[in-house]
């Protein structure tokens, strides 16, 4: 995955897709995925559904590369979620990534190292990223996220067991864990306890800085 720097005004592109969550609609740039947005138009079942449609574009010809790796990542997500790791991240590029920021590095953090099937706490994340007593903060971030889904904040818990907060909807974070794989209605009382190994290994140098550029 690629943060861009931002050195003009973007040319913003969109695309719309069907979601077993309502419509999703996708905004970029030739630069970067500037925003992923859920529309809702449905109450989720506790079950996982059906997915995504064929992605429909918005504004004519002319989509973006993003949008298009977006499109499929998010395709790939409700559909065979396997296939995830194999799959291109797109470029990110919201002003919130354009800025050395602790939102940024929470984000960054939480993409990179919580995985399909985790969760993480506040706590823990906020650790993570080089601050554990800001797990305040790391909820301001989520909520400040801009690419929901891929940037997966409906991983992060409250390390008392509940569920916590979420933009979309607590129903859509319950929907999200238990298409995940954590079963319906313990999904809010598994706090960061349903966290594995693959980012516990970082909670020991949580001050490195931020990689840019490629993977």
């Amino acid at each position: 995955m690629v943060l861009e720097k931002m050195d003009e005004t973007c040319e913003m592109k969109y695309r719309v897709m069907d979601s077993p969550l309502g419509k999703l609609e996708i905004s970029g740039c030739e630069q970067g995925l500037h925003g992923i947005k859920l529309h809702g138009g449905k109450t989720p079942d506790t079950r996982p559904a059906e997915a995504t449609a064929p992605a429909e574009q918005l504004g004519g010809p002319g989509a973006v590369q993003p949008l298009l790796q977006c499109a499929a990542w998010l395709d790939a997500y409700f559909r065979e979620p396997a296939v995830l790791e194999g799959l291109p991240v797109p470029a990110l590029h919201h002003p919130i990534f354009q800025k050395e920021s602790f939102t940024r590095q929470v984000l960054w953090k939480l993409l990179k190292l919580v995985k399909f099937g985790e969760t993480v706490s506040y706590q823990q994340l906020a650790a993570l990223a080089g601050n554990p007593r800001a797990a305040r903060a790391v909820g301001g971030a989520m909520r400040s996220n801009p690419i929901p889904i891929l940037i997966p904040c409906h991983r992060v818990v409250c390390s008392s067991g509940a569920m916590g907060n979420y933009s979309g909807g607590v129903g859509v974070k319950e929907w999200l864990l238990v298409h995940e794989g954590h079963p319906a209605r313990k999904a809010a009382r598994g706090g960061g306890s349903c966290a594995t190994s693959s980012w516990r290994g970082a909670l020991g140098n949580t001050t490195s800085s931020q990689p840019s550029g490629r993977d």
